[in-house]
């Protein structure tokens, strides 16, 4: 999965929670944004580039999304 595929997973997750999600490109140094995804944050890095494993548990981590749900 790649970052624009993540932010698009997470719209849709916070859709059915009724949560606001923006992404802010402006919030992140070079091709890194910030996702805010109600009162949660996290940081996307290239939205082009594939996410690994260990940065995707981090990144729902940070939001407070549970796997599975995902």
């Amino acid at each position: 999965m790649n970052g624009r595929q993540f932010i698009a997973r997470v719209r849709r997750w916070a859709r059915d929670r009724d949560l606001e999600v923006r992404f802010v490109a402006a919030e992140g140094s070079g091709s890194h944004g910030t996702l805010y995804a109600g009162a949660r944050r996290t940081t996307v890095k290239d939205r082009k580039k594939e996410i690994g494993k260990g940065l995707l548990h981090k990144m729902l981590a940070d939001l407070g999304i549970d796997r599975d749900d995902f």
